[in-house]
């Protein structure tokens, strides 16, 4: 019997704790969800603001390690940056405005080093976090409501991989017009009716994630599943 995939539905993958250790000693909590096979992308995921409840958890973030093991095949990181807090613990460290979270990034991409077809996907402050610290060691980004707050002119001429922007057509920072004057090199998805933090629009943005990463999966995504899943609803701390 299919199960309808909802907010909180989450699919079968191998799902481990992780820690990170960053240069500088810090230990960062995050967690690693795998499908049963070997997978089609790799996702390492850069989560909003903290300072404005920005986590590993964020709703987007969530969903991807929820589905994509066992909807894409694909792998999914998500972890805490310096000093953020989930329902999986608090990282050490304290938030440095996109500074040191550079080590952050570094830990995070080292830990996922041989794995296959590893992709950035920023969110928010994610974004110019993976335009600032993340050309290194991966195929190209996924920049989901990217404000371009903590980065500049120089960190977009800099970055040479593929490149591209998911981007709501109310956002608060960088509307679609202004995205592709700014995103010169990118390509721009822009979302009809979709607000900064894309609630009502998570189908849609795991889709274009995954038509990016890994083209030979059809999209749109199954919303239904016909195997064993659970309901997990996530403390918000």
């Amino acid at each position: 019997m299919s199960t309808e995939i909802r907010a909180n539905t989450m699919l079968p993958a191998r799902r481990e704790p992780v820690t990170l250790t960053t240069a500088d000693g810090l230990k960062l909590v995050g967690e690693l969800a795998l499908p049963s096979g070997t997978p089609k992308a790799t996702l390492v995921c850069l989560h909003p603001l903290p300072t404005h409840g920005g986590m590993m958890d964020s709703h987007l973030y969530r969903k991807a390690a929820f589905r994509l093991p066992a909807l894409a095949d694909i792998a999914v990181l998500r972890f805490n940056t310096r000093g953020t807090a989930s329902e999986a613990g608090r990282s050490e460290g304290a938030f440095d405005n996109g500074d040191s979270e550079r080590l952050d990034v570094e830990a995070a991409l080292e830990f996922v080093h041989g794995m296959p077809n590893v992709w950035l996907v920023g969110w928010s402050f994610g974004t110019d976090l993976a335009l600032r610290h993340g050309g290194d060691g991966v195929e190209g980004a996924v920049l989901i409501s990217p404000p371009l707050r903590y980065s500049t002119p120089e960190h977009l001429t800099a970055w040479a991989k593929p490149l591209v922007c998911l981007v709501p057509e109310f956002d608060d920072y960088l509307r679609p017009a202004q995205a592709r004057e700014r995103f010169t090199q990118a390509r721009v998805e822009e979302f009809a009716g979709a607000k900064h933090l894309f609630v009502g629009y998570a189908e849609q943005v795991l889709d274009a994630i995954v038509a990016t990463v890994a083209p030979d999966v059809p999209v749109p995504l199954p919303r239904t599943w016909d195997g064993p899943s659970e309901e997990r609803q996530v403390k918000i701390v």
